[in-house]
């Protein structure tokens, strides 16, 4: 742990070299629109939880550690709206290069981000797994379901098999993941193996509720489920 002002300023810089990276990389060419876009997913919320260990235990950490995806969400509302021009996230983060696009998925992602390290923050297992089903799960079926051609699913045709797959994958080995540098770090007092089971079982209804036919919601309801359970299941 450090300083939090210190730890503000450090994880503020390494999630806007992560954005800018992946946006200069969209911008020139080098990676699609749509692998870009759920490179920023997957990526971002792990590099973003896993700097809530070098903010202190004080009573304004969590609120400074809010204030990062906060900045980042009124920016993706600022150039979703036309008001900021910014080309590169607008390359990176939208399907079709229309910025209004932002204000969906994207927008939600940031929302969810903000209200999940408030309300849980670092010593609750929660939100951990929730994030991390966004982030590993959701942001992983995608792109495994674009390059690996497998039937639809019957009842969502835009769903594949492979993409669930990776979800349910993506999903409980982010939050397993993460969830056990929290243990080793001395912040979450549980052992890894009581929260096996609850994660595989968040997990799976997280795979089925990102597997229904609604579009841009995702990253809403899934997390808001994983929230659910969670009450219920650690």
């Amino acid at each position: 742990m450090m300083n939090q002002w210190l730890a503000l300023g450090l994880t503020l810089g390494l999630a806007l070299l992560w954005l800018r990276v992946n946006d200069f990389a969209a911008q020139r060419g080098w990676v699609g629109a749509r692998l870009s876009r759920k490179i920023i997913h997957a990526g971002t919320g792990p590099i973003f939880v896993l700097c809530w260990l070098f903010f202190p235990d004080t009573p304004l950490a969590r609120y400074l550690a809010a204030l990062i995806p906060m900045a980042i969400t009124m920016q993706f509302a600022l150039v979703g709206l036309g008001v900021m021009k910014d080309p590169a996230a607008v390359a990176a983060m939208s399907r079709s290069g229309d910025r209004r696009e932002i204000l969906r998925g994207p927008l939600f992602y940031g929302i969810v981000f903000v209200l999940l390290t408030i309300v849980y923050w670092k010593d609750s297992p929660i939100g951990i797994t929730a994030l991390m089903l966004l982030c590993g799960g959701d942001g992983l079926a995608d792109v495994v379901g674009s390059r690996f051609k497998s039937i639809g699913l019957p009842w969502s045709q835009r769903k594949s098999v492979w993409g669930s797959l990776a979800m349910f994958a993506g999903g409980w080995l982010f939050s397993v993941g993460v969830l056990a540098v929290f243990m080793l770090a001395g912040v979450l007092e549980r052992s890894l193996s009581s929260l096996l089971l609850p994660v595989t079982f968040i997990a799976v209804a997280g795979t089925v509720v990102e597997s229904l036919p609604y579009r841009d919601i995702d990253n809403l309801t899934v997390p808001l489920l994983a929230v659910l359970l969670g009450h219920l299941l650690f």
